[in-house]
C-alpha cells in the first residue's frame, strides 16, 4: 500500500521520529508503519546542537539513504525550507527521492530556519513559498512521493494568516498540510474544520512544546490523518544516557545498570548480526 492510500484510511498514521538507521530499525521492529526522519533529531544527535538550521541538505540525504538501506517502511523526511530557493527545493526533492524518501516536508521559514516550537522565526512570502511547493511537485519523479506543505505562520503572523498560507499551499499542489505549533484546542479544531475532507492533515506532538498534547486516537477524532512524535526518542535517550554515564562513573562498572541496557548478545540480536553473517557465507565459496 502506498503512503498516499494509507493516509486515506483509518486509523490515523503515527510515525515515530528517528534520526539514524538504528532508531529506524527499532521503530520498525516495534511495529511502526512509517518513520519520520527529524531534522531536529539529526542536529541533536549528530552535532549536540539545537534545531537552528545547522544541518545541511547532503547530511539529511545521507541519513535518508542509511535509513532506507536498513528498513522497508515509508520514510517521511524533514526537508526544512528546501535548503534554499525553488531551484534548491527541486534539487532536494530529486536527491531525497533517489535516497529513498517517500515524502518531503517543506516549510516557509527563511534561512537559517529554527525549530517550529522555538521563538524568533521569520518567514518568506506566501508567494515565494507557494512557488516552492509547485517547484517540488514538478521535480518529483514519482507522483507517489508526497509533498507536505508546512507553515510556521501562527507564531509570526497570527493564526488567520497561517490558515491563508495553508490554503495557498494546498492550491499550489501540496499533498498534505502541516500548520505548525497551534497554541490551543480551538486552533486545532479550526484547522480541522477548514481542511478535513480536502487534504490530509499532519499534527506534531512535542512534549513541552507550544501545542496541547493529545494521543493519536484523539487527533484522529478531530480529523487529523497523520501525527509525528519527532524528538521523543532523542529526549528519552538523552535522559537515559545521562543516568547511564553518571552510574558508570559513580560505580566503576555497568553492573547496577544492566537491567536497563542490552548486553552484547542482546544488541546483536536487535541488529541481526547472526543473520547477516550467515547470509554472507554463500559468497565465501570459490567460484568453479
Amino acid at each position: 500500500m502506498t503512503l498516499r492510500k494509507r493516509l486515506a484510511e483509518a486509523p490515523i498514521l503515527l510515525a515515530p521520529g528517528v534520526f539514524d538507521a538504528l532508531s529506524a530499525l527499532i521503530a520498525e521492529q516495534a511495529g511502526a508503519e512509517a518513520v519520520y526522519l527529524s531534522g531536529a533529531s539529526i542536529a541533536y544527535t549528530r552535532f549536540g546542537r539545537s534545531d537552528v538550521g545547522l544541518v545541511s541538505m547532503s547530511e539529511v540525504a545521507d541519513t535518508v539513504a542509511a535509513v532506507r538501506d536498513r528498513v522497508k517502511l515509508p520514510i517521511i523526511a524533514d526537508a526544512d525550507n528546501g535548503f534554499g530557493n525553488a531551484l534548491n527545493v527541486q534539487r532536494t526533492v530529486r536527491v531525497f527521492e533517489r535516497m529513498g524518501a517517500n515524502a518531503l516536508q517543506l516549510e516557509d521559514q527563511t534561512m537559517p530556519k529554527r525549530c517550529g516550537h522555538l521563538d524568533g522565526k521569520q518567514l518568506i512570502s506566501l508567494g515565494e513559498m507557494a512557488g516552492k511547493i509547485r517547484a517540488a511537485c514538478d521535480a518529483r519523479s514519482n507522483d507517489e512521493t508526497l509533498i507536505i506543505g508546512r507553515t510556521d505562520a501562527i507564531a509570526v503572523e497570527g493564526f488567520e494568516a497561517a490558515i491563508e498560507r495553508a490554503e495557498a499551499y494546498l492550491e499550489a499542489g501540496a499533498d498534505m498540510l502541516f500548520i505548525e505549533a497551534p497554541q490551543s484546542v480551538e486552533q486545532l479544531d479550526t484547522i480541522c474544520k477548514t481542511f478535513v475532507g480536502r487534504v490530509p492533515l499532519m499534527a506534531n506532538m512535542i512534549e513541552g512544546g507550544k501545542t496541547p498534547i493529545f494521543n493519536a486516537a484523539d487527533l484522529q477524532a478531530r480529523g487529523f490523518s497523520f501525527v509525528i512524535f519527532p524528538g521523543g526518542i532523542v529526549r528519552a535517550i538523552a535522559k537515559t544516557a545521562r543516568e547511564y554515564y553518571a552510574s558508570l562513573l559513580i560505580n566503576g562498572s555497568n553492573e547496577v545498570f544492566r537491567d536497563r541496557m542490552f548486553d552484547f548478545v542482546g544488541l546483536n540480536n536487535v541488529i541481526g548480526t547472526h543473520e547477516l553473517l550467515e547470509g554472507a557465507k554463500i559468497y565465501d565459496r570459490d567460484i568453479v
